[in-house]
């Protein structure tokens, strides 16, 4: 689904998550619920915050395997790749530790190319076992 590039965007990317989730038999106060939300949440503020093109929208994808669960944000800024790293980064301690939330649930996470347009697809996954 497409998002507007918005705090409001970001929200409402968390909510269809939460109860996409809900509705595929993980119950909002769930383990595999709270934690592919709390993971959307930041994934989508980074796609607004640092992602954010005008007039442009962010996607996200949720994907139901057979022993995972995946969620894909999708920006279109080409230029602005995430950093792979466990380190705390320097200064604010208000932002910036989005990533090291994310490292920190998912199973595995990583950054890849947009396909088929300019821009880039931030991915997580949860292992449901």
């Amino acid at each position: 689904m497409a998002f507007t590039s918005s705090p409001r965007g970001a929200r409402l990317a968390r909510r269809l998550v939460a109860h996409r989730l809900d509705a595929w038999g993980h119950p909002y106060s769930g383990r595999v619920n709270e934690t592919l939300t709390l993971i959307t949440a930041e994934l989508a503020a980074n796609a607004v915050r640092h992602g954010h093109v005008a007039g442009r929208d962010f996607h996200v994808r949720l994907i139901h395997g057979t022993t995972t669960v995946r969620v894909e944000v999708t920006d279109t800024r080409t230029e602005r790749v995430p950093v792979l790293s466990d380190l705390e980064p320097p200064g604010n301690p208000e932002s910036g530790r989005g990533l090291l939330i994310v490292a920190g649930l998912a199973t595995r996470w990583a950054v890849a190319p947009r396909e088929g347009a300019p821009g880039k697809t931030v991915w997580a996954e949860l292992d449901l076992a």
